[in-house]
């Protein structure tokens, strides 16, 4: 079946930075588009970025994150990264990985930024 784990979430003060993973497993991988949502406390869940997959590489990002964070995909290891740098306050959420074609979305993984 379709799996999505995230990891890589933690605690980190303004400025830092955390690499975010989502390991895939259950279906063709470099076929699906790939996301990172976010949904901070109160709000409703958020594209964040996204990448296409094999083939031409295409890439979305909210203007939040702009410059600052960088998503990447290794097809290999059916795995795709969120870089996230110069971390501020409002990056605080669960930060949700999803593929294309269908509601299949991970658990989520917890990012807080604070001092």
């Amino acid at each position: 079946q379709v799996q999505l784990v995230e990891s890589g979430g933690g605690s980190v003060q303004p400025g830092g930075s955390l690499r975010l993973s989502c390991a895939t497993s259950g279906f063709t991988f470099s076929a699906h588009v790939m996301y990172w949502y976010r949904q901070a406390p109160g709000k409703e869940r958020e594209l964040v970025a996204s990448i296409a997959g094999s083939g031409g590489i295409t890439y979305y990002y909210a203007d939040s994150v702009k410059g600052r964070f960088t998503i990447s995909r290794d097809n290999a290891k059916s795995t795709v990264y969120l870089q996230m740098n110069s971390l501020k306050f409002d990056d605080t959420g669960v930060y949700y990985c999803k593929r294309s074609g269908g509601a299949y979305w991970g658990q989520g993984t917890q990012v807080t930024v604070s001092s």
